[in-house]
């Protein structure tokens, strides 16, 4: 039987890519629930690395022992906005709002800003633990934010933040090509020579 990594997310656009970039390996890739894990870790950190390493060690917790934790905590940061909205990507203006309203309200805030002050960058911390091992890394892929929401590809702030070497935002990318930029991406592959 091959050994569990289990993906401390609820968000099936995350677990995707995840198992996308380490589908080669010899591991089982499963959802926190798939491993009939529940837990609502409570994000208390002051960074992107505090907060990977919360979940993933609250999720760790609660599994056999040979099993293998992986967590994210991931977020756009704007310049302009003075990095917003940062850790709080996931609860910016408010825990259940959709990022179709998010996408718009930065859209708003930016509006008649010069290409030149929308810089901004995708940041991704991913916790790797098991009961003998604790790694952080961190990646990022800059850009930046567009002038309106384009692209059906990615999710969350996807839409509006425009990579200008491909000329596209990143869910105007296909799979291979944002997984091969992305900051997730990234992230994911320094863990993969890890395990």
């Amino acid at each position: 039987m091959s050994k569990r990594i289990i993906v401390a997310t609820g968000n099936e656009g995350k677990l995707k890519e995840v198992r996308e970039i380490l589908s080669e390996l010899d591991y089982e890739i499963v959802s926190m629930k798939e491993a009939g894990v529940f837990e609502d870790v409570d994000e208390t950190g002051t960074t992107f690395e505090e907060n990977a390493l919360l979940k993933a060690k609250a999720v760790l917790n609660k599994v056999n022992k040979d099993d293998i934790v992986i967590a994210d905590d991931s977020g756009l940061e704007i310049d302009y906005l003075g990095g917003e909205p940062g850790i709080y990507s996931a609860r910016y203006l408010g825990h259940d709002t959709s990022y179709d309203y998010k996408n718009s309200e930065i859209l708003k805030k930016l509006d008649g800003v010069p290409d030149e002050k929308r810089t901004a960058r995708f940041v991704c911390a991913i916790a790797l633990v098991s009961f003998d091992k604790e790694v952080v890394k961190r990646a990022t892929i800059e850009g930046i934010i567009g002038h309106e929401i384009a692209g059906e590809n990615g999710f969350g702030y996807d839409p509006i933040f425009y990579v200008p070497e491909y000329g596209k935002t990143t869910a105007e990318l296909n799979a291979d090509e944002k997984n091969a930029i992305s900051h997730r991406g990234k992230a994911l592959r320094a863990i993969r020579e890890e395990l």
